[in-house]
């Protein structure tokens, strides 16, 4: 796991050298074990490519970067692992090829050279890359099928850069970062954001994940297409059974690879289902290793795990260690957390993450496994069940419908009203989207937020609408799957974790996200993932019985990482007005509304919203951002 930098310029940069150090700088907690970089100057402009190591899979000097070909036209940088490595390694010797070293880098270098953008999809792993061509005169970025990685762009007549984090790129760019007003509208309002390419900056955007971007100074363009886009149609013909010993043995398999690692590896334990499977999948692959895990503790709350958590660590025989945090904890490292995350999130169970990974760091351990994606992969949460009511409605299967309607209600949480609202939503067109949001207090118009100038400067005041993308009938479920998976949901959580873990030097691993796991899950017909009597990641929990303890898979409610947050802000009293000071000088925030709206969700007059935490967090971000 490592950081990287990438960057072309048409004309002389009298200070590249120190816009190269400081970029580098900014990254260095992504990889703190080695630097290097490199400055090619050429008749189109200047190229530039900068690393910073996190040492994982061959300690030696031999997976240094940014790594060249033999012939010296083709450099390479790049974050993340690639688990089959020793498989394509094998492949690539048959071929012909010479290695130098026991990297996963020089396996993807020469993997590129033989293959070129063919060889993505034989990749298993996680990965943000960028390729300069000195032949084509070309950068090529690359991000994995997911999005696992992080790879920021930006763009003009006169340069091109890309980083791993904005900090980095800001760096790099020559002109100021202006704030992208539609983002903070979409994230204040309507809680959206990485789920598109827009970032909290103007000028930076995302690379999507599953994307290829190559550009040539030559033409001055970019030229972006997806590499990888998960199919959602039923492609399978598996019984249950079948399904059952499918799933369970690609899993065991993503996590054998995933443990593959030359430093000591521990995993993140929530104490539910995702995370307890991992746990388990290892000490099954390796009876007698060591196995290190690290929760996060709401003890005493509603939202405690520990009974949980401390199961799965007994069945295991593994070595636990816990944080218990307090809100004077989170205000005292809140500024940090912010810096390391680059732009707002969502809420303060990032608080709780980000605890946790630096407990792996106090104890040593380097890579982490964690449990992410398998909900949006699994149909976990709630089993999204205005979209399997509706599969069931486009084939006309209205008696079934009612069926797993009265069932899906009987789970701790759900009622016959929540099914029905969450058909309604799925029934509900855009248009009136609008007006369904004032009706349950989620106004896209809030008196707090001068919608006035934010329309005049071209902002969109709308609710958060649906991709056309997710109509698919009968398939209801595993489109909106595919868009948790690839927009709106996951990507957030992916920065999270990302950020969280590298600022703490940590390499967090995520055995779920495969390419051939969601090919494999997504192609099964829906009953196979939320049964008929409304269990969640049904196929998933069959697979685990026997490996996982029957009372984890038997579980009927979900927290995971969660924090206690209204109690947490609720105590921080006067903390809350000094972070919420910037609101006057946001010039889209009615100040005094923002504080009174604060106010009134965490004294209870209001119905608790995670907009309280969005106004504290991006008012606090701005002023974090200006030091």
């Amino acid at each position: 796991m490592c950081g990287l930098i990438g960057a072309w310029y048409r004309h002389s940069v009298p200070t590249l050298d120190e816009n190269l150090s400081a970029a580098l700088h900014q990254l260095c907690h992504r990889g703190p074990d080695d630097r290097g970089h490199q400055v090619r100057r050429c008749e189109e402009g200047t190229f530039v490519l900068g690393h910073t190591r996190l040492s994982i899979i061959d300690l030696t000097d031999g997976g240094h970067q940014p790594m060249r070909s033999a012939d010296g036209a083709v450099s390479i940088v790049f974050n993340g692992e690639i688990y089959n490595y020793k498989e394509l390694r094998h492949d690539l010797k048959r071929l012909g090829t010479c290695f130098s070293s026991e990297s996963d880098t020089e396996v993807l270098l020469q993997a590129w050279l033989h293959w070129g953008a063919a060889c993505l999809p034989r990749l298993k792993g996680m990965f943000a890359f960028v390729v300069y061509d000195s032949a084509a005169g070309a950068l090529t970025c690359v991000r994995d099928p997911f999005g696992i990685k992080p790879l920021f762009v930006s763009h003009s007549p006169d340069h091109f850069a890309c980083a791993s984090e904005i900090g980095a790129i800001r760096k790099l760019i020559p002109e100021p970062a202006p704030l992208d007003l539609q983002r903070a509208y979409d994230y204040l309002v309507n809680g959206s954001y990485d789920d598109e390419e827009q970032t909290f900056f103007g000028n930076i955007r995302h690379l999507l994940p599953g994307h290829i971007l190559t550009f040539r100074p030559s033409s001055g363009r970019i030229h972006t297409e997806r590499w990888w886009w998960p199919n959602v149609q039923e492609t399978s013909t598996l019984t249950f059974p079948q399904a059952v010993e499918a799933v369970r043995a690609m899993f065991l398999d993503n996590v054998r690879l995933h443990l593959r690692s030359d430093v000591p590896l521990g995993a993140a334990l929530s104490g539910g289902i995702d995370s307890s499977a991992i746990v388990c999948a290892m000490r099954r692959i390796e009876p007698d290793a060591p196995i290190n895990t690290f929760s996060y503790i709401a003890r005493g709350s509603r939202v405690d795990e520990e009974s949980w958590v401390d199961l799965i660590n007994r069945h295991v025989s593994a070595v636990s260690h816990k944080v218990i945090v307090s809100p004077t904890e989170l205000a005292a490292d809140l500024d940090d957390m912010i810096r390391a995350q680059g732009e707002p999130f969502g809420s303060t169970s990032i608080y709780a993450q980000y605890r946790v990974f630096r407990l792996a760091r106090e104890q040593g351990i380097t890579v982490t496994l964690d449990g992410q994606g398998a909900d949006e992969l699994l149909a976990g949460y709630h089993g999204f069940p205005g979209q399997r009511l509706l599969s069931y409605l486009d084939q006309r299967q209205p008696v079934k419908a009612a069926s797993f309607a009265i069932a899906w209600a009987q789970w701790p949480g759900r009622t016959l009203g929540h099914a029905a609202l969450a058909l309604g939503d799925q029934l509900v067109p855009d248009v009136l989207r609008g007006s369904a949001r004032r009706l349950t207090g989620r106004d896209p118009t809030p008196p707090w937020l001068d919608t006035g100038m934010l329309e005049e400067a071209g902002v969109r005041c709308v609710p958060s609408l649906r991709s056309p993308e997710a109509v698919v009938p009968g398939r209801r479920v595993s489109a909106a799957l595919r868009r948790a998976l690839m927009q709106r949901g996951l990507p957030a959580l992916l920065r999270h974790g990302d950020r969280n873990s590298m600022r703490w030097s940590i390499e967090s691993r995520v055995p779920f996200l495969s390419t051939d796991m969601a090919e494999l899950v997504l192609g099964l017909p829906e009953e196979y993932l939320i049964s008929p009597r409304g269990e969640t990641k049904h196929v998933f929990r069959t697979a685990m019985r026997g490996l996982v303890p029957d009372a984890v898979l038997d579980r009927r409610d979900k927290i995971g990482f969660a924090t206690p947050e209204r109690d947490w802000l609720g105590s921080l009293g006067p903390q809350l007005d000094n972070w919420l000071d910037a609101a006057s000088s946001v010039p889209f925030l009615r100040a005094q509304e923002a504080r009174r709206e604060v106010r009134r969700i965490l004294d209870g007059q209001r119905a608790f919203s995670f907009r309280a935490w969005r106004l504290i967090n991006y008012c606090r971000w701005l002023q974090v951002m200006e030091t």
